[in-house]
């Protein structure tokens, strides 16, 4: 199946845009935190893994705010949304 890529531009640090395929969006269970996995297309390693990103996401006006999963307990929530995607 060819599906066509859903590309986003993200203005990253130093205020320059860059390209990145939305892969998904994660809803935390209490419906307050929204998270975003994006890829870059970067490749890594002998058999061409995709490096893939994840970033808590707020919604700002007109704005998508992006910020890091700075605790231990929010990766382990992310990681409980990405095993129901992934056994689904």
């Amino acid at each position: 199946m060819n599906e066509e890529k859903r590309l986003i531009t993200i203005k990253n640090s130093n205020g320059e845009d860059m390209q990145a395929e939305l892969i998904t969006y994660l809803i935390s269970e209490d419906n307050k935190t929204s998270y975003m996995v994006y890829s870059k297309g970067e490749k890594v390693g002998a058999e061409d893994d995709e490096i893939f990103y994840i970033t808590r996401i707020v919604n700002n006006g007109n704005i998508v705010e992006m910020y890091p999963i700075e605790s231990d307990d929010e990766w382990q929530n992310v990681q409980k949304l990405l095993k129901k995607i992934a056994n689904a």
